[in-house]
């Protein structure tokens, strides 16, 4: 038994075509019409492939690797092997990327669950007032309720839910399984499998005799061109929207609170966690299993490292980290001196 292949890929393209592709200069000896099978890793590429180097921890692989082929920054140019065709870029992860795409351009989109030819299954659940568009694919098992709107070349995956007068722009892919209630999705959105948005915001009125459920009247606003990771979940807003701002990426396991607005391209590492009624402004980056408090902002550009809270407000540009998070060259001063103090008791 054969294993299988879950991407086609395209014909061999010639290395003058990939350089071009990257805007990378190809070099005096270099033959622009050698033909290029496919990418691969740096430590496993063969005759024929073209590999990248973006993390120096891996310069040792570039000096034997048996590519045809490899992207790397300047500094690296003369560590490539003989034989091996240095193509020099700035950003060699973005150049890898390009050329990934350019041999594997459906892998930029999930592919559909159940059958590759698409439209509307007959086991799919669809309300007679739903208004869906040509080109939409519907598979089984999936439910579409009243009201709602689906715009064409979007794919609505094995036994999700579009909830009532949920609405869907044009070529997204909503997962298998994922549930959407009180939510509007723009143009070119991905949701892995699992994703739920615009269930209740956590919010009760808390007293001595009980805590009073506070009705969630907003909605969730997905903004074009977002992806969010396998199981992550959005509240709905309480009195006002939360709003994914477009292109913004998350990943898996992410929770999002009512009232949360998240910027412009921004990036959330899985299992991070927006507290009711924070901000993020444009282009934040929260690392894995960070936590942010409510009803603070983190200001444009800002980043914070992997495993902090974030309790206070962090200004544009800030680079922050720790318990609490803090600017990170206090917080590197912080952990230097306690690791003095715990050598010198030892």
């Amino acid at each position: 038994m054969t294993d299988p292949v879950f991407f086609t890929k395209i014909e061999s393209l010639s290395l003058g075509h990939l350089a071009e592709l990257v805007d990378a200069q190809l070099p005096d000896n270099a033959d622009g019409s050698m033909l290029i099978d496919t990418v691969a890793p740096i430590d496993a590429a063969a005759s024929g492939q073209i590999t990248f180097l973006d993390n120096p921890k891996y310069v040792a692989d570039l000096e034997k690797t048996e590519a045809s082929a490899v992207l790397c920054a300047k500094r690296y140019v003369d560590k490539v092997p003989d034989g091996v065709v240095a193509l020099e870029v700035k950003n060699p992860y973005l150049a890898f990327s390009q050329i990934s795409a350019a041999f594997y351009p459906e892998a930029l989109k999930p592919l559909a669950y159940f059958d590759s030819q698409g439209g509307i299954s007959q086991a799919a659940h669809i309300h007679p007032s739903a208004k869906i568009e040509a080109g939409v694919c519907v598979e089984p098992g999936a439910s579409v309720g009243a009201l709602a709107e689906i715009g064409s070349g979007t794919t609505v995956g094995v036994n999700a839910v579009i909830g009532q007068g949920v609405r869907v722009g044009r070529d997204c892919h909503i997962g298998a399984n994922c549930v959407l209630q009180h939510t509007l999705v723009g143009d070119r959105v991905i949701l892995h499998p699992g994703v739920c948005s615009g269930q209740d915001g956590f919010g009760f009125s808390m007293s001595a005799t009980g805590h009073q459920k506070v009705p969630q009247i907003g909605r969730v606003i997905i903004q074009d061109n977002v992806e969010i990771g396998a199981n992550s979940t959005i509240d709905r807003g309480a009195n006002r929207d939360t709003i994914i701002g477009e292109g913004t990426k998350i990943d898996n396991q992410v929770q999002i609170g009512h009232n949360v607005e998240v910027g412009r391209h921004c990036v959330l590492v899985s299992q991070v966690g927006l507290s009711g009624s924070s901000t993020l402004q444009d282009f934040v980056a929260i690392g894995g299993q960070s936590g942010v408090a409510g009803h603070i902002t983190v200001g444009m550009g800002a980043q914070i490292a992997a495993v902090s809270v974030v309790k206070d407000d962090v200004p544009a540009g800030g680079r922050y980290g720790g318990v609490p998070a803090k600017p990170v060259k206090q917080w590197f001063r912080e952990m230097s001196a306690l690791k003095k103090l715990a050598e010198k008791k030892s």
